[in-house]
């Protein structure tokens, strides 16, 4: 018997998890935490739908919260097998995790601070749970390299070209003389940008796919377009003497903003002192991370990076100290501000918009994506106020999307890749908005005569293999 299921990003976009099951091993692709309304986040301290000490490995994609983000609870839920990935998202999933937990930890005691006496929750995990699951890590693996990770299961790691050491992952799995071939994609990059390599398809045609669709009802404007938009948008706040917010994830888009900032002050289309402020710890540290990664990086960066840093801007301050950021907070104009988080969920962003949301001369630009329920959906879909540390705050700040920005592949990138997939016998539709990246995506698949589904929450689909190779899948 060989069982998939969808326990994350079924149905919506975070939370990614998903397991394979036969008679002999058990093997999760992801275990990801669930961002965006508290209703979502209420869902990270529910069971798993699997028992945790059941299962016996780990294949990581890459170091985004809401695919790494609940690995800590799952060890310390009974967890004790290993955990594999590229190096760089080893490196990278270890930044996420420690600052998860130290997030949490902080959350937990002001709610404490704040309970006068009444029980209140603790943290899903912490710091020490954070890091004892580097402990399970495995060594890492390198693109292309075919690895047995469990008793008949074997992961073959391909470059998604999302963020640093982004994988998809071909898994082959073997039970009872039947086989198997599945491909994961994790989060899918979109091809052209400069500092990742495009996305590569699986090393051979799988017989099902488990596909993303954060961006499957739509295009992305093109790279140079959205750079030259996003580089007007910051000379035209400079000229107005206010500052641009930049809500940003600390790993691959503020990499991406920072290049994208050298490259306009390097051409003279910024001022070559412009006041840039990183003000994130978590993007700092990620930054550094890159340039400890030169293998997992586009071949024409690389040769960059031999000659010159282009992410050390002339005016560029990284801040760590939380005085160091509250002081930004002095700046009444001319500066770019770039702080986490890029949904505003929480992070020094959230203070930096508390400051800056109500002067018109100022501009907020989202370069990523904004899940349902998070602030900076609710920003950008127009709302005049929000309420921001027990205060209603007016927007007037010039509202600015770029959605080319996005380390996500738009809707024909995501069907070519599929095309070099070969044409698989079934897509399962993950990691999208279920009304319109999973419907949309689905209507495209329909036109091309690919059998799809979305699988539910939890939801237990067995996948027949003939001794022959044909192959079938049906609700358990």
């Amino acid at each position: 018997m060989i069982r998939f299921s969808s326990h994350g990003a079924a149905k919506q976009v975070t939370g990614s998890c998903h397991l394979i099951e036969t008679s002999r091993a058990r093997v999760l692709i992801d275990c990801g935490m669930f961002q965006g309304s508290r209703e979502l986040a209420e869902e990270n301290a529910e069971g798993f739908g699997f028992e945790a000490s059941k299962v016996d490995a780990v294949l990581l994609t890459h170091a985004h919260l809401d695919h790494c983000g609940r690995l800590p609870l799952l060890v310390k839920r009974g967890f004790h097998g290993r955990i594999h990935c590229t190096a760089a998202t080893r490196e990278l999933g270890r930044l996420v995790m420690l600052d998860s937990a130290g997030l949490q930890e902080e959350d937990a005691r002001r709610a404490q601070h704040h309970a006068r006496g009444r029980s209140v929750p603790g943290p899903l995990y912490g710091t020490l749970d954070a890091l004892r699951t580097m402990d399970h890590f495995a060594d890492p693996v390198a693109y292309g390299q075919r690895r047995e990770v469990a008793p008949g299961i074997c992961a073959t790691f391909v470059n998604a070209g999302h963020i640093l050491g982004s994988s998809s992952v071909f898994v082959e799995i073997e039970d009872d003389g039947e086989r198997v071939t599945v491909h994961f994609s994790g989060d899918l990059g979109s091809p052209g940008r400069p500092l990742l390599d495009d996305p590569v398809p699986p090393p051979h045609t799988p017989d099902y796919v488990v596909m993303e669709t954060t961006y499957g009802d739509r295009n992305h404007r093109p790279w140079q377009a959205s750079v030259d938009e996003f580089v007007d948008t910051i000379h035209g706040a400079y000229e107005r003497g206010g500052n641009v917010l930049i809500p940003s994830f600390a790993l691959e888009r503020s990499q991406d903003v920072l290049y994208v900032l050298y490259q306009a002050i390097e051409q003279g289309r910024l001022p070559r002192h412009l006041p840039v402020f990183l003000d994130s710890p978590m993007a700092i540290s990620a930054t550094q991370i890159f340039m400890d990664h030169p293998e997992a990086l586009r071949a024409g960066f690389r040769e960059e990076l031999a000659k010159r840093d282009p992410m050390q801007l002339m005016g560029l301050h990284m801040t760590r100290e939380t005085a160091d950021s509250m002081a930004i907070n002095r700046i009444h104009g001319g500066a770019v501000i770039m702080a986490g988080s890029g949904m505003c969920t929480g992070g020094r962003i959230r203070h930096h918009l508390r400051q800056n949301l109500a002067d018109q001369n100022n501009s907020v630009i989202f370069v990523g994506y904004a899940a349902q329920g998070t602030l900076a959906r609710i920003i950008v879909d127009g709302a005049r106020s929000v309420r921001l540390f027990g205060e209603e705050i007016p927007v007037r700040a010039a509202i600015h999307t770029i959605n080319g920005f996005s380390a996500h592949a738009g809707q024909h990138e995501l069907l070519a890749w599929l095309d070099a997939c070969g044409h698989p016998r079934e897509v399962f539709l993950v990691h999208g908005d279920y009304d319109r990246g999973m419907r949309a995506f689905g209507e495209q698949l329909d036109a091309r005569g690919q059998e799809w589904r979305m699988p539910g929450h939890g939801e237990p689909i067995r996948l027949h293999a003939h001794r022959k190779g044909g192959v079938r899948a049906h609700h358990d």
